[in-house]
């Protein structure tokens, strides 16, 4: 089979939505189909490679390294009319993937879309509540123009169809067990960080921006400080908030982005993972924390939801709880015999998330898509032919 991914971001930005969907490109190539990349050019001396096709871009306000794809209905027209996909993956709301699902439906190409940002969450966070709701609505019209709308998440594909998103579809997430593991756990990384073997890492993993309620971390962060003074809080990551954060927290360590086997380290040298976004649709992190052997603590929603064992993996906190997520951090701070048992016990709770089901489904779900729409195309072709013939 033939696809086309069309995204916003893609490696070597680091964020969710980039790393997921370079993870389902290349689950899809492994099962042996041919993929199409259609992204932004992320600097002008950037050549392509033979699977991708590079459109224009522009910065995103507020975030340095990223950026937005242009209009580009015409391109793609253009392009898949030569080199027709059976069906596409639009991962991203702006302009580009607006261009692509209106080239898809003037070609009749079956497309799916992916639901990887809460924008009527982010409206809250940088001080735009009141306009929540039209984000809402700019994402149901989005999506509803497609066939389909993935989602991570029971609790999210719930919430979608009650707000009148039509065909939503869960597909499931995964992590790479065997790149996160215990046994990448740095005894020199965190001597780098001030710390032996029995001390205590604080880790955050993340966009380091206003919508991850980064405040909160930090305060909580505090509040065990009081048990455990020789704490040291170790961020890992980059964002505009990084600044001004650092400047406020000299104490703090920033080891800025790291990837592959270096983050690996990171994660697995950590003793707790705090995590108080509570703007996610997923939250991959999670899943790697709790692959590395660390106990986390996280709002119960999104990736926490489905796969943290609250008391044994770490703490699941109802959301918006902040006293308890503070609380929870504290007792865990100070207990190390629970956070020794918790560490033997994580793996278990993502032991099963192969990321070869993952291409599996999400393979399974294009191809449905693409059989739906060539019926429909037979059927009224057929029905053409009927009726001119009578």
């Amino acid at each position: 089979m033939r696809y086309a991914i069309v995204s916003e971001t893609y490696p070597p930005e680091v964020n969710g939505v980039a790393l997921t969907v370079q993870g389902l490109e290349q689950g899809l190539r492994s099962r042996g189909h041919e993929v199409q990349v259609i992204r932004p050019r992320q600097s002008a001396e950037e050549a392509p490679a033979a699977h991708e096709v590079l459109v224009r871009g522009a910065p995103l306000p507020r975030y340095p390294g990223l950026r937005l794809g242009l209009p580009a209905s015409g391109r793609l027209q253009t392009f898949w009319r030569e080199n027709t996909p059976d069906a596409i993956y639009v991962a991203t709301e702006g302009p580009l993937g607006w261009s692509a699902l209106r080239a898809a439906r003037r070609l009749g190409i079956p497309a799916a879309t992916g639901f990887h940002t809460r924008f009527d969450e982010y409206m809250r966070d940088y001080g735009a509540a009141f306009l929540a709701q039209t984000a809402l609505r700019w994402m149901r019209r989005f999506h509803n123009s497609a066939d389909a709308t993935l989602v991570p998440t029971r609790e999210l594909a719930q919430f979608l169809q009650e707000q009148r998103f039509a065909n939503v579809v869960r597909l499931p997430r995964a992590v790479d067990t065997a790149l996160f593991d215990p046994r990448n756990r740095d005894a020199q990384l965190r001597a780098q960080w001030g710390v032996g073997e029995n001390g205590l890492v604080v880790i955050y993993v993340g966009r380091i921006a206003a919508e991850k309620n980064l405040d909160l971390a930090v305060r909580a962060f505090r509040a065990l400080q009081q048990s455990r003074p020789e704490a040291r809080f170790v961020w890992v990551g980059d964002g505009p908030a990084r600044a001004r954060l650092q400047q406020d927290n000299p104490d703090f360590v920033f080891c800025g982005v790291q990837r592959g086997e270096a983050l690996a380290r990171h994660f697995a040298s950590g003793d707790l993972f705090v995590f108080p976004s509570l703007s996610e649709t997923f939250g991959n992190v999670t899943l790697e924390a709790l692959a590395s052997g660390v106990p986390t603590v996280a709002f119960d929603y999104g990736a926490a939801r489905e796969h943290l064992r609250d008391g044994i993996d770490g703490a699941a906190i109802p959301p918006g709880d902040e006293a308890a997520f503070i609380a929870a951090c504290v007792r865990l701070a100070g207990d190390d015999l629970s956070r020794g048992a918790m560490r033997m016990a994580t793996r278990q709770a993502v032991a099963g998330l192969h990321p070869e089901q993952v291409a599996s489904d999400f393979d399974s779900v294009l191809l449905q898509l693409s059989h739906a729409r060539r019926t429909r195309d037979g059927t009224t072709a057929s029905s053409t032919t009927e009726r001119e013939a009578s």
